[in-house]
């Protein structure tokens, strides 16, 4: 059973890891078309620095270190190559604080999508949101406090990672804003 789970979580990671580069090469392939030569050169060296190495390599280490304070850099570190009871408690003890940061990123971004990005609409509805652009502020300002409300009675952590997620959303809508001008 255990081989089965292994495979199957190397597959999923694989077919995961693969439609995500993918969709990054289609974007950068835009972003890129639009630049000059020297620019795509600086583009694609620091970008592929970012995304190996900070994004794949470092992030996942201090998003480990991060939610579980009591390990020390290096125990973080080898927390994360570690099958031992207490650490895999701790790293599941600090999962709702991952699941937030990274859940209001998303939502902001489907909202983002959805009112903002220009888009080919094939339904009504898209064309509606479409024209609503103004909106997207209000709705993720609302919804923001919203997740913020909740999260604050469970976990004081919690709605600062929800705090956390809409930052880093506007910090890299920011960085991509202005890579494309």
């Amino acid at each position: 059973m255990d081989w089965l789970l292994i495979v199957l979580t190397v597959a999923g990671l694989s077919v995961f890891e693969i439609v995500s580069s993918i969709d990054n090469a289609i974007i950068n392939a835009d972003v890129l078309a639009t630049m000059g030569e020297k620019a795509r050169r600086w583009f694609l060296l620091w970008g592929l620095i970012a995304a190996v190495f900070v994004v794949r390599g470092l992030l996942p280490w201090m998003i480990v270190w991060a939610t579980n304070p009591s390990l020390g850099p290096v125990e973080a570190l080898l927390a994360t190559f570690s099958s031992d009871p207490a650490v895999v408690a701790a790293i599941e003890e600090s999962a709702p604080i991952l699941l937030i940061f990274g859940g209001t990123f998303l939502v902001f971004l489907f909202f983002h999508w959805l009112f903002v990005e220009e888009k080919n609409c094939g339904l009504r509805s898209e064309r509606f949101f479409s024209r609503q652009a103004v909106w997207f502020y209000a709705v993720v300002s609302i919804l923001l406090a919203a997740i913020v409300w909740f999260a604050l009675q469970i976990n004081a952590m919690m709605g600062f990672a929800a705090v956390l997620g809409s930052t880093a959303f506007f910090i890299v809508h920011g960085f991509r804003q202005n890579a494309e001008v």
